[in-house]
């Protein structure tokens, strides 16, 4: 029996690790311009993580000092947990599957088409009544001014691989637009005004630039996206090591029951 506590102590002690790049995970995703100025998608993660950790230290001190009640609610609570982290998970990667994204010629970059993307994150991130505040929010960040501290030349801009879904919905106008490049942030003498509804909407004013343009929405949910399917191969990852972990566990804590009962059955037998 001893054997199986210590056992299911170092499993408790490897799940309650699992628990930092859960936590972590969620507080990249949090601190991430586009994520400080979209709240609904901010703190679940680093929540589950956090929770994770309380009860990975539950089922730890239950195990060293076998206390079976608190190992029984460690093994239900973890049960449910894993399972969050799975919708969560399944969630987020059936949410940001559709990209939105279409390369354009002459450009290292992307652009981002806002229809393309899954109606849930429309509906719930990007709507009229949402946009108002996160218009707001992404104006007083950093994103687009420090493109001019970055980029002096048109060709530095147009070969760059750096630029985010984000920079280039909303710091520009659509290339369709036909605009001439004077800085990353300053747009002259447009060709096509018909190509796009943004063209009309784009204003060299550094307040406004493209932040009410459907190519800026469809930006940062090409943000969104592109970060949330980073953090999930850490978490995926994590999941896989959590369930191994939970399922020895079970057994472990089986096991010691199966001993324990038999050995109070042979004391009573003598």
């Amino acid at each position: 029996m001893a054997v199986a506590n210590n056992l299911t102590a170092i499993l408790n002690f490897i799940a309650l690790l699992c628990s930092i790049p859960i936590t972590a995970s969620g507080i990249w995703l949090a601190s991430k311009p586009d994520n400080e100025c979209v709240h609904l998608l901010r703190w679940p993660i680093v929540t589950l993580g956090v929770l994770i950790l309380v009860v990975s230290a539950a089922g730890f001190i239950g195990a060293y000092w076998y206390k079976e009640t608190l190992l029984a609610v460690y093994l239900c609570c973890m049960a449910i947990l894993i399972g969050l982290l799975l919708v969560v998970l399944i969630f987020a990667f059936v949410v940001t599957r559709p990209d939105g994204s279409y390369p354009v010629p002459g450009r290292a970059y992307k652009e981002y088409r806002l229809e393309e993307f899954s109606n849930w994150l429309r509906d719930n991130v990007v709507d009229s009544k949402n946009w108002i505040k996160i218009r707001a929010c992404l104006a007083d960040t950093d994103v687009c001014p420090k493109l001019s501290q970055e980029y002096i030349t048109a060709d530095q801009f147009f070969s760059s691989p750096d630029i985010t879904p984000l920079q280039s919905g909303c710091c520009k106008p659509p290339t369709a637009c036909g605009y001439s490049f004077v800085n990353p942030t300053v747009w002259q003498n447009p060709t096509n005004m018909a190509a796009d509804g943004d063209c009309y909407i784009w204003n060299n004013d550094q307040s406004q630039l493209c932040y009410n343009c459907n190519s800026c929405k469809g930006g940062l949910l090409g943000n969104l996206r592109r970060e949330w399917r980073k953090a999930n191969v850490i978490l995926i990852v994590t999941v896989v090591v959590l369930i191994w972990v939970y399922l020895i566990a079970c057994s472990a804590f089986r096991n010691a029951q199966t001993e324990d009962l038999f050995r109070r059955y042979k004391q009573g037998w003598v």
